[in-house]
């Protein structure tokens, strides 16, 4: 134990998987129907067959090579008694139809078989002649052309029931049924993690030092379901993946193996819990087939485990030691497991944890616009903020009165602020003017200043029409207070911006 534990670490312990232990702590649970035995014998009989009997005579010998050894071992002495029997009878029918029985002892007579004169010589006859053991005191004559066609038939009859009966017995001797005997399977399977993922597992072990040539292992789930038309399948029976794809079903069953199932997504325990264990009913039925390396036959290894036969949060005991110059297998630690930390939800459940969104990373209202739009909105903005600049340098020679600068910086500030929020909901920079489109480049490259004033005005009609709407939402209240007249000198493009004021502005600029 402290061993172990050095080992596999303190949290891990080791149970006793014993089910006379286990049930006399929890409750004595009704004994479930299985469809294969623990041996592997298939607990399914056949009924009613009515009139399909006549195919096991269709094929006697598989009918013979199939049944129970008591039954071949009753045909066969019933066979060779029977045909003994009969064969004896013919003989001792052929002499008493020639009268050979009243001259047994008659030297001068010469009978079809010689020295038979009742039943039990003709008998011994036979037996001489069919196991050719040839005493020479009993022999056929010439005269007894009956007793060469008898003799003929005899031993083509007794050809073909050797051939038949001791065919059978050797075939049946020879299958590998009992080859079987020696290839184990753990008693429980277990459910525990391995490499990060939740997989079912069990144990197969080899007995013998002969190998299983070609040995591949398949598993299969018997459970009852109903189809979404209605009908109900009692024994479905569906596939288990044990290493289709990566080769792992082949075995190189020298030492004892651990057959490993990963629950994914295309297993049927994908929502299987530990808690919805305790109320399912399937059976595991696991099939080993191989060739035999010393007969060169097939042999098939079957056992099942039922749903109370899957311990949760298990893992098999090492079996394997290494000793001086051999590897060493303590099958007394075949069927034992421990505890292993492991979680007692399912893997879909597990999957849905990891796929909910996190809060953080919800995306607001205000972002629901695609990366596009978005980015044409700063761009907008962008080249607001641009040109105002561009078209106070080319006025800067005129100072605006103070009541106008005040409007004008307030409603500058107000639009830098709700360009900043804008910038600040977005995760992307504003770009600079090589982003921008051809037609605002050349515009923003020409030097005059109305070619900067008509920069300002288009960059209220750039993007799409929802970015124009929100950007002149921004830009023209904050404006409205200073509206250039039409005949302005930055949109007409000559003399000084003074000379073409109100003269209520002049005035107030002159006061000034």
């Amino acid at each position: 134990m402290a061993a172990l534990r050095r080992k596999f670490g303190e949290d891990y312990q080791v149970v006793n998987t014993n089910r006379a232990t286990t049930c006399s702590a929890a409750p004595v649970k009704k004994k479930r129907q299985r469809f294969v035995e623990k041996n592997g014998r298939c607990n399914v009989q056949h009924g009613n067959l009515g009139g399909e009997t006549s195919r096991y005579l269709s094929d006697l010998f598989t009918t013979l090579v199939d049944l129970k050894w008591r039954w071949n071992l009753l045909i066969f002495i019933l066979t060779y008694t029977i045909a003994w029997l009969v064969m004896a009878s013919m003989w001792w029918i052929i002499a008493y139809i020639r009268g050979d029985l009243n001259h047994g002892h008659d030297s001068s007579y010469t009978p079809c078989v010689a020295n038979v004169y009742n039943f039990p010589s003709a008998f011994l006859f036979f037996i001489e002649t069919e196991a050719t053991i040839g005493y020479g005191y009993r022999y056929i004559t010439e005269k007894c052309p009956e007793g060469i066609i008898l003799f003929l038939f005899q031993s083509l009859l007794g050809s073909i029931v050797d051939a038949f009966l001791i065919g059978c017995m050797f075939i049946k001797m020879s299958q590998p049924k009992k080859r079987a005997e020696t290839l184990m399977f753990s008693q429980d399977a277990v459910i525990s993690q391995r490499d990060g993922r939740l997989c079912l597992m069990f144990r197969v072990g080899n007995l013998r030092n002969s190998h299983m040539v070609s040995a591949q292992i398949r598993c299969k789930v018997i459970k009852s379901r109903q189809t979404p038309e209605g009908e109900f399948l009692p024994l479905d029976q569906c596939e288990l993946d044990v290493g289709f794809g990566t080769g792992a079903d082949q075995l190189f069953l020298v030492s004892p193996l651990t057959i490993c199932h990963e629950i994914n997504t295309k297993s049927p325990f994908f929502d299987l819990s530990q808690r919805s264990l305790m109320n399912e009913q399937f059976e595991i039925v696991v099939i080993l087939e191989g060739i035999v390396e010393t007969t060169g036959m097939t042999c098939q290894a079957r056992t099942s485990y039922t749903e109370d036969e899957v311990l949760w949060g298990h893992r098999f005991l090492p079996v394997m030691s290494l000793e001086e110059g051999f590897f060493r297998v303590d099958y007394s630690q075949f069927h034992s497991t421990f505890e292993v930390p492991t979680p007692p939800y399912s893997v879909k459940e597990h999957e849905e944890k990891n796929s909910l969104p996190s809060p953080m990373s919800t995306p607001t209202p205000a972002l629901t616009d695609s990366r596009g739009a978005r980015r044409d909105r700063v761009f907008s903005v962008d080249c607001i903020n641009s040109t105002e600049e561009k078209g106070r340098q080319n006025v800067s020679g005129t100072r605006l009165p103070s009541k106008l600068q005040r409007m004008s910086s307030s409603g500058k500030e107000d639009l830098q602020r709700k360009v900043l929020l804008i910038g600040s909901q977005h995760s992307e920079k504003a770009c600079s003017t090589g982003d921008l489109p051809l037609k605002l480049q050349r515009l923003s490259s020409s030097p005059s200043p109305e070619a900067s004033n008509r920069l300002q005005l288009k960059s209220l009609k750039v993007g799409f029409e929802p970015m124009t709407q929100s950007t002149g939402d921004l830009y023209q209240p904050n404006l409205a207070p200073s509206p250039l007249p039409m005949h302005s000198p930055v949109l007409s493009g000559g003399g000084r911006m003074e000379d073409n004021l109100p003269p209520k502005l002049r005035k107030m600029n002159a006061d000034r």
